[in-house]
């Protein structure tokens, strides 16, 4: 009946190493405007049926900018802005778009075009707009900062009359420093709110004293568990921006010589999100192991299978998971006169969502079914949807291996690009979903802070159930490791 452990969830270390993944679908329709060109060549792009999927860097960078009769579409801003750092650090890549906008604005000066040149000066701090907002990271690093000055103050130039331009700019720098400071002070409060670290397991082979307090005590409701689960989820995951993500990608190719300025600090919001998900596993087993008698052993595993429901019912299927990976822990799956007594029949259900094979087909299916809910609702707890973090973590990456970022000849391929850009700008919608639930500082504290052990220390806890005493006295003797005997 039960998972083993490793097919359940893997832990941090193999999240970002495993393949596993769905086929590569090119998505996304940039605007084809002036830029738009199907002929061959390595400095052109390559449409197929409206649709951009290959290009040089270079004719790549130019279709990001725009012209007096040209503005890239927004997806096509989204997605290339966020798949380029693949390929060239965020300031090289506005290097190289100032020049391509003082090469333009010299054509239109040379020709004394002035309403064109505001015009294409209005476009350029657009673009420079929505670059701000949609990755303001990027601008973390001072040789970003010193190329959008150099810009913007070149395009100042061409306003000096009515200041429209000048005023659009001061709103855009004033929004991008405010949302430096914020990420500023959130990586302060990380590292004062660091998770707490698991026990290693020798100074728990004493059992905790029996009044201790645990999760029944705080909370005995799985559905308003579950919606605390939840509210934890959306608001850690909300710290993840698209970058990050794309971090994935840049980290894991060997062959690429560029890494992106931050790789760290980029990488610490998803490592310390999947350690949510290891530390809400081993939670539930701590909370599992601890208790003595069987009767209360038996009460808490059905408690956490209706929280585990209730977390699949509003789509919070990460917490989901990691409640499932929990009770499938070897300190708890090994406890089998438990079980016996547990009703499992909402346990196999839970299960058959999380089945492993086929790619965890069932569960893409109720993902699915959560996204279309969402994409439909009319209330915010409709719009809840979080995913499986480690398994999109997986998907990213497995698509990433299986198609390489140049053709044949010499392009990239954008079309993988657009694809893992749509399953990032999904996340990410989800993400933003503001949680409809109270928040109840009481649970979480306890949830955030309860201690944990390790699967070492929780083996300490409990002895395998159904062995006879002699059994059991033998193995004292002997000093056998604990197995289950069936």
């Amino acid at each position: 009946m039960f998972l083993e452990p490793q097919e359940t969830m893997p832990q941090t270390s193999v999240v970002f190493s495993s393949i596993l993944g769905p086929s590569c679908s090119g998505q996304g329709q940039p605007s084809m405007g002036e830029r738009g060109g199907g002929a061959s060549g390595s400095g052109d792009l390559i449409f197929q049926d409206g649709r951009l999927i290959s290009g040089s860097l270079e004719a790549l960078m130019e279709h990001l900018v725009p012209t007096v009769d040209y503005y890239p579409d927004r997806t096509y801003i989204f997605t290339f802005l966020l798949s380029s750092r693949v390929f060239i650090p965020p300031h090289d890549l506005l290097a190289r778009v100032g020049q391509i906008c003082l090469e333009q604005r010299q054509q239109l000066e040379a020709v004394s075009e002035k309403a064109k040149l505001k015009s294409f000066s209005a476009k350029i701090v657009q673009l420079l707009k929505e670059w701000t907002e949609a990755f303001p990271y990027d601008f973390q690093d001072e040789k970003a900062m010193v190329e959008l000055k150099a810009i913007t103050h070149r395009v100042t130039q061409c306003d000096e009359e009515n200041g429209t331009v000048k005023k659009a700019i001061a709103q855009m720098t004033q929004s991008l420093l405010l949302s430096l400071a914020a990420r500023s002070q959130l990586q302060e409060l990380r590292e004062k709110l660091r998770s707490p670290a698991m026990d290693k397991g020798p100074i728990l082979k004493a059992k905790p004293p029996a009044a201790q307090k645990d999760i029944l005590g705080v909370c005995c409701d799985p559905l308003v568990l579950a919606q605390q689960l939840t509210h934890i989820e959306l608001e850690r995951v909300s710290s993840i921006h698209p970058e990050d993500l794309m971090q994935i990608v840049s980290h894991m190719d060997s062959r690429d010589k560029h890494r992106c300025r931050g790789d760290l600090t980029k990488t610490y919001s998803l490592e310390a999100y999947d350690n949510w998900f290891n530390c809400l596993s081993m939670l539930v087993a701590t909370e599992v192991c601890r208790v003595v008698k069987k009767k209360h052993r038996t009460r808490m595993l059905e408690f956490f299978i209706d929280v585990a429901r209730e977390c699949f019912n509003i789509g919070n299927f990460n917490s989901m998971m990691a409640i499932i990976s929990g009770m499938n822990l070897s300190p708890v799956a090994r406890l089998k006169k438990t079980w016996s007594k547990v009703k499992t029949a909402k346990f196999d259900v839970l299960e058959h969502h999380m089945d492993p094979s086929s790619n965890f087909c069932n569960y893409r299916t109720a993902l699915q079914g959560a996204t279309q809910r969402s994409q439909m609702a009319n209330s915010s707890r409709e719009k809840i949807v979080i995913p499986v973090f480690n398994l999109f973590v997986k998907d990213i990456y497995f698509l990433h291996k299986i198609h390489t970022n140049h053709l044949p000849n010499g392009h990239i391929n954008f079309k993988k690009f657009w694809e893992i850009s749509r399953q990032i700008h999904e996340f990410m919608t989800w993400t933003q979903v503001e949680c409809p639930f109270e928040k109840d500082k009481k649970i979480q504290s306890y949830l955030l802070t309860a201690p944990i052990y390790s699967e070492e220390g929780l083996l300490s806890l409990t002895e395998p159930e159904g062995m006879d005493a002699a059994c059991r006295r033998w193995m004292k003797h002997t000093h056998a490791p604990s197995f289950n005997l069936d």
